[in-house]
């Protein structure tokens, strides 16, 4: 072997396991909150309520991952790291329960909110109502704008919320057996 590829074996054995776990769930949060924004910015298709409320996760797991990566990298406290990738497991935990009511919603399982499902009410007169049209666009939860496969984005968010916590469960599990 030369000496370069015995570095770069070296290089991956270093790797931890919770340092791998933490970059796999920032990258899975950083790419899957581009690809709402690219959905948003560039394909055009505004977000419902609760599309808006199922992208907190991302906001807050991003910056979680970039601190637990940054503990794992700096051999932090096992309790640091255990307690970091346990705050994302729940949180993506959590996102999955709510993109599934959300997927339900789309399916006409059970209702939604009352803001962004159902019949639009209350409009005011018609020179109101024309003004309103102009400059907004109202955006049902209970409508899918988007699918592949069969699945609408929340069902997606589900899929990939459910993707994260595992990893960090994994992240979590190999914390807890470092010594």
């Amino acid at each position: 072997m030369t000496s370069d590829m015995t570095a770069v074996s070296e290089g991956r054995r270093s790797t931890s396991p919770a340092l791998a776990a933490a970059l796999a769930v920032l990258a899975v949060a950083a790419a899957t909150i581009a690809g709402a924004w690219y959905f948003q910015l560039v394909l055009d298709m505004r977000p419902c309520p609760l599309c808006l409320e199922q992208r907190y996760i991302y906001y807050f797991a991003i910056p979680l991952a970039a601190l637990t990566a940054l503990a794992a990298g700096k051999s932090a406290p096992r309790w640091l790291l255990v307690g970091g990738f346990a705050i994302l497991a729940l949180a993506a935990l959590g996102n999955a329960l709510l993109g599934t009511y959300h997927a339900g919603v789309e399916w006409k399982f059970w209702p939604g909110p009352a803001d962004c499902t159902g019949p639009v009410g209350n409009l005011g007169s018609a020179g109101t109502l024309l003004d309103r049209l102009d400059t907004v666009k109202v955006v049902m939860c209970d409508e899918v704008q988007w699918s592949f496969l069969g699945l609408s984005l929340a069902g997606y968010n589900v899929l990939i919320s459910l993707l994260m916590a595992a990893i960090a469960v994994w992240g979590l599990a190999r914390s807890t057996k470092q010594s």
